[in-house]
């Protein structure tokens, strides 16, 4: 019984892939008398016909036997008559791979693009070794490789965290939090944020914190650290910042200039960002982060023979698809 039961789920799979067979072998033929019709003789065409109507009937009557009978025929025809407009299994190979690249790299310059955090000047919200995808399409559409936007779709708000070149470099990715938008007067005072003259509304949380590696290049391995919760236009995240740390956290009332952004990073004292080299321009932005797809501690080590264990150990498995905030 089980057998025969085997015996019926393979014949119902050959037969499917047989039809797969059947389908490109017709969509080709019809393809090839179509765009080479100047080359192949009426004599040619009509025998090329009477082989797709011999498939197409195996096909509906779900002869398998038949079919394969029918595919053969039909592509031995294919070789005889017209193999000057077949493809090879060569090239049929590279327009896939070439397809596929394609794709990826349209994905990759209009929708969605693949981030590596690198520092720890967004702790606690994004950890070192966090892999992000960021949305290319929230914004604008731009033209690749280029600062040029084709379409506006939207603006930054406040809140977002946004990936964007570097405006001292361009050649270097940055992402930090948008807390100030154009034309409002921002002032850092005390590590607290004001915007236009009014605190930013937020709280002292009864947690600790580690003070952490940031891209602002301090040692501050000996400062006790805070844990603020910051309220943002509704959305509410929260920061890390050093207690009485004062030569970093003073900034003097700035207007931010029509389309510009002033952006800070969530590990305030560790983090250089609009503080030091100023405000953000709308051309510069390249995404909203998403979600982190992939998370790993890279002060384990590399993965090696000896020590795939600890490799996997230091994977975060909680961050997986966690939703960038």
């Amino acid at each position: 019984m089980v057998m025969r039961i085997f015996a019926s789920w393979r014949r119902y799979r050959q037969l499917g892939r047989a039809k797969t067979e059947a389908k490109q072998l017709v969509a080709e033929t019809k393809r090839i008398v179509k765009r080479k019709r100047y080359r192949i003789p009426e004599s040619v065409a009509a025998t090329l016909g009477a082989a797709i109507a011999e498939v197409e009937e195996a096909r509906k009557a779900g002869d398998l036997d038949g079919l394969r009978q029918a595919n053969s025929d039909l592509d031995g025809k294919l070789d005889e008559h017209v193999a000057f407009a077949r493809k090879s299994a060569t090239r049929q190979y590279v327009e896939s791979i070439g397809l596929a690249l394609g794709v990826a790299l349209l994905l990759r310059a209009f929708v969605v693009e693949a981030f590596q955090i690198p520092t720890g000047s967004m702790i606690p919200t994004l950890d070192v070794g966090d892999h992000i995808f960021v949305s290319k399409f929230t914004y604008a559409i731009g033209i690749p490789f280029t600062n040029l936007k084709i379409a506006k779709l939207g603006v930054p708000k406040r809140g977002d965290i946004i990936v964007f070149k570097y405006p001292p470099d361009q050649s270097v990715d940055y992402i930090k939090r948008v807390v100030g938008l154009p034309g409002e007067t921002i002032e850092v005072r005390h590590n607290e944020v004001l915007i236009d003259g009014r605190p930013m509304p937020r709280e002292l949380l009864p947690k600790s914190c580690n003070p952490q590696e940031g891209d602002a290049e301090v040692d501050d391995s000996l400062r006790p650290c805070e844990v603020w919760l910051e309220h943002l236009d509704g959305k509410s995240h929260p920061v890390h910042q050093f207690v009485s740390r004062t030569d970093a956290s003073e900034y003097r009332p700035h207007q931010i200039p029509p389309g510009h952004y002033f952006v800070m990073g969530d590990n305030r004292d560790n983090s250089r960002d609009s503080r030091v080299w100023g405000f953000v321009p709308y051309e510069l932005v390249k995404g909203r982060a998403l979600i982190v797809w992939w998370s790993r501690d890279p002060s384990r080590g590399g993965l090696s023979p000896a020590g795939i264990a600890d490799w996997f150990k230091s994977i975060r498995w909680g961050r997986f698809f966690a939703r960038v905030e």
